[in-house]
């Protein structure tokens, strides 16, 4: 049987939403293999998010241990593996969050397993299940066909649906065997906004070189809006915005309900980590920057202007 293993992550007591994703992509996944689907969660103090993953049909397995409170691929893989082994997943996958892009290369490495990175959809069925994902920053996408006995592979949470609730599934305790480890954690230093997350907000405003340093109309129109605060590579590679705003091929991919891009030309790295939103609006003086090849609403003009005026209609309609 070919049984699916997704690896979901919490943080603080709370399953991640891209966790969610992973979880559904393996529902796919699943239903295309004919396996069972199970699911892993690994930390400290976890016991009451392992639970609330027993409602989408898979069986889930906590590892809950001080030994693995901190999220150290080397503490985390060996668990992995071995309850892998146990319950015979020939599939082994996860969200590609930082966490996940740590972990499953290290635990597909010690299961002698081939791996996708970044994958969009599955095609085909059964052991014959071929893994989608974009390459040269989505100009191409193809269908990779691994041949190892297990396989396993990271999934863009903005290409798959959330979970789908299902019957209850079991929660059963993993077994925690954690190696003498040569790493060690020594600290995690949160960056805390009042925005939300840029990944899980409905909502992101973004802003490249047009803003010429200047964030503050866009931080307004996105503080109006509720939403999160992103920015291109150049905004950040010349110091204007900080590293986790950035959105693109090497920052971020986002498929928010709206996506403002305001002072941003459109280039292909930026496109690929947004191109999934649902709306696109974007705001550039070039009336022939690549942005509004892609978006859904387009305004030729000087984003200092307009974006005032967005703010004061937006906060009239509140």
């Amino acid at each position: 049987m070919s049984n699916v293993l997704i690896i979901a992550e919490a943080f603080k007591g709370q399953v991640r939403r891209a966790s969610l994703h992973a979880l559904g992509a393996g529902q796919q996944l699943a239903k295309r293999t004919g396996g069972a689907l199970h699911v892993v969660l690994l930390g400290k103090g976890i016991g009451e998010a392992g639970k609330s993953l027993s409602t989408f049909g898979a069986t889930v397995h906590v590892a809950d241990a001080e030994a693995l409170a901190a999220p150290l691929a080397e503490a985390h893989a060996p668990v992995v593996v071995e309850l892998a082994r146990a319950i015979g997943a020939t599939w082994l996958g996860a969200a590609a969050t930082a966490y996940g892009k740590d972990l499953t290369p290290r635990a597909a490495a010690l299961l002698d397993a081939a791996m996708a990175t970044e994958v969009i959809a599955f095609t085909g069925e059964g052991a014959a299940v071929l893994f989608r994902r974009p390459m040269w920053a989505g100009n191409v996408l193809a269908d990779v066909e691994l041949t190892t006995a297990v396989k396993a592979f990271t999934i863009r949470p903005t290409e798959f649906a959330a979970a789908a609730a299902g019957a209850a599934g079991e929660v059963k305790a993993a077994a925690v065997n954690v190696p003498t480890l040569k790493s060690r954690y020594v600290s995690f230093t949160e960056v805390k906004s009042e925005r939300p997350e840029l990944t899980e907000a409905r909502v992101v405003v973004a802003g490249g070189r047009g803003t010429k340093g200047d964030f503050k109309p866009l931080e307004a129109l996105a503080d109006a809006l509720s939403g999160a605060m992103g920015a291109s590579r150049a905004a950040v590679d010349a110091g204007w915005a900080p590293n986790d705003w950035q959105v693109g091929q090497t920052g971020k991919v986002v498929a928010p309900d709206l996506y403002v891009a305001a002072g941003i030309s459109g280039a292909i790295q930026h496109v690929a980590g947004m191109k999934g939103s649902k709306v696109i609006v974007a705001i550039n003086k070039d009336p022939e920057a690549p942005i509004f090849q892609i978006a859904d609403y387009g305004l030729v003009g000087d984003l200092f202007k307009i974006l005032p005026e967005l703010v004061a209609k937006v906060k009239a309609n509140h």
